[in-house]
């Protein structure tokens, strides 16, 4: 997987997120490596001031966690954070970020960041 200047999505990737069940919950990765200690500053004031809009989407964080080690992969450019965001429906997620509020607060995450995967995943799924 290859992150590297990558921090919003692409016109396709966006109309293929669009294009997925809009009522069946979501649970969103993010996989993120900050700019630097400036970057981190930022980011962490986005997740401050982008919490209410999630809240407001009936989102919530289930999990977050800093990487350690890379046991398989790159090693030499690791991400920094995982973190786990639910969302009742991409519906949910859309409308969060079509919020003008919310736009204006993701002018930290781009600036924190050095790069931003952000991965879609449903919930239960058997894979066996």
């Amino acid at each position: 997987m290859n992150l590297h200047n990558q921090i919003s999505p692409t016109p396709d990737q966006l109309k293929a997120l669009m294009a997925l069940p809009k009522d069946q919950p979501v649970v969103m990765l993010n996989i993120l490596k900050f700019n630097g200690e400036e970057g981190k500053a930022a980011y962490q004031r986005y997740l401050q001031n982008a919490m209410p809009f999630v809240k407001k989407s009936e989102g919530k964080l289930i999990w977050k966690g800093k990487a350690l080690h890379t046991v398989i992969g790159d090693p030499d450019d690791q991400p920094d954070v995982f973190l786990l965001v639910e969302y009742p429906s991409i519906a949910h997620f859309l409308a969060m970020v079509a919020d003008p509020g919310y736009q204006e607060v993701a002018k930290d995450r781009t600036l924190g960041l050095k790069y931003g995967g952000l991965i879609a995943s449903g919930k239960d799924v058997a894979i066996w």
